[in-house]
């Protein structure tokens, strides 16, 4: 039985597919990182010509990183296109003279991620895609973001497509191998979101019987964590708690700017030429003017994506030692930081607190307590952050907790409950 699974991710996307004999096989892509079995969720956007008769072109995952990075210094980089799903707010964009939906923009990013889909379709019974059990943003609508995010599939020529909790995805793929009926709590921790599912697996006939007890989640992970660094050690050194004199008052710079590194996909629309303009309005009446103008050149220059690389690093390095450097040089910019791990556990404290309250509150709604839980699977990045694994371990033990590969595990299960639905032995 041949199907397929798609975890379409805010930081990170990938693809797998279940073959007839049963092997699994994960879809793969060139990568600087030297991890083929990921791709990127970035589109990058530019244009050749003049408007209205500019050819507008598009790039995804490495390639787009590949252009944006080029140092054309021309184009637009857009990252993180989940966590627009469930925004109303968000409806559109304009770039280069051609009008983007949300679901354009997705449906763009998936014909990068899998260009050749008819032969990826050929002979699949079924497709599942991932989707989060709460999506990011404040107050999100669901209902909106499952319709856009259906929309967005089927336009990109998949036609209609199952959707499926992520963590249940992951959860698929730990059981692969169960040998004992067991009750699972599966974390998956992404960019956007920390969801939880609460299953129970029944061992029957040589295939998993999965049962869903609770599934639940809060609307932050990984971007979150970056950016408490950014906000703590970077933003300062572009300009935030700086004043500028308008007439006789000294005035803080307006938050909206540095807010806007709190969501790092939204930096690239700093770039727009109004609020450029005001920047360096700002800059010329500011009492830190050379913080202003490295935010202004860091804006101008789009080294968003950069920082936030330089980011990760030290949130990765902050997951095997007690400190890290953080050493930003591009373009003439620099940003130094010394990080402590005492220090990024302080500042991420509260969202370590809502995570552990979403787990909690997603085990009471299944009606259990910690010891009816057999196993505890972690996916994502953001598992293996010390401060977030201490969460469960304080809860469940050692022993409990198993991990796999952080970014392929979800699309790999996925593409198992695509078989399994196909084969009419998942609900």
């Amino acid at each position: 039985m041949r199907a397929i699974g798609i975890d379409f991710g805010t930081t990170n996307s990938a693809v797998a597919v279940v073959e007839p004999d049963g092997q699994v096989r994960s879809l793969s892509w060139p990568s600087a990182s030297g991890d083929v079995g990921v791709f990127r969720t970035a589109l990058a956007v530019w244009s050749e010509g003049r408007v209205p008769r500019a050819v507008v072109h598009t790039a995804g995952g490495p390639q787009a990183l590949e252009h944006a990075l080029s140092g054309s210094g021309h184009g637009r980089l857009v990252q993180s296109i989940k966590t627009y799903l469930g925004s109303r707010g968000f409806t559109e964009t304009r770039l280069y003279g051609r009008r983007f939906t949300i679901e354009d923009l997705v449906a763009t990013f998936l014909g990068h991620l899998v260009p050749d889909r008819e032969v990826l379709m050929a002979g699949a019974h079924g497709i599942v895609a991932g989707r989060p059990v709460v999506f990011a943003g404040d107050r999100p609508d669901e209902a909106l973001a499952v319709g856009r995010l259906g929309s967005a599939f089927a336009q990109a020529g998949f036609g209609a497509v199952d959707l499926a909790y992520e963590p249940l995805g992951a959860a698929y793929w730990y059981a692969r191998n169960l040998t004992r009926d067991e009750t699972v709590l599966v974390a998956d921790f992404g960019g956007g979101t920390s969801d939880f599912s609460v299953i129970r697996f029944h061992r029957a006939g040589g295939w998993r019987d999965a049962e869903p007890l609770a599934h639940g989640g809060v609307g932050l992970a990984g971007d979150t964590f970056d950016y408490r660094l950014i906000e703590h050690y970077v933003a300062p050194q572009l300009g935030k708690h700086s004043h500028y004199r308008s007439f006789d008052k000294l005035l803080p710079i307006p938050a909206y700017i540095h807010a806007a590194f709190s969501q790092w996909h939204q930096l690239s629309w700093l770039k727009a030429p109004q609020t450029m303009a005001e920047l360096k309005k700002l800059q010329a009446a500011s009492d830190d003017p050379e913080a202003m103008e490295r935010l202004i050149d860091f804006i101008d220059l789009d080294l968003g994506f950069e920082l936030y690389q330089a980011i990760s690093g030290v949130k990765i390095r902050l997951s095997e030692a007690e400190a890290a450097d953080l050493a930003f040089d591009s373009a003439g910019i620099r940003l130094s930081a010394h990080v402590t791990r005492a220090d990024f556990e302080r500042l991420i404290a509260p969202d370590l607190a809502r995570i552990a309250a979403a787990a909690d509150d997603t085990l009471a709604r299944a009606g259990l307590g910690t010891d009816d839980i057999d196993a505890v699977f972690t996916t994502g990045g953001t598992s293996q952050v010390p401060a977030v694994r201490r969460i469960f371990v304080e809860r469940f033990g050692e022993a409990k907790l198993h991990a796999a590969h952080p970014l392929q595990s979800v699309a790999s299960g996925l593409a198992l409950y695509a078989a399994d639905r196909a084969a009419g032995r998942a609900a």
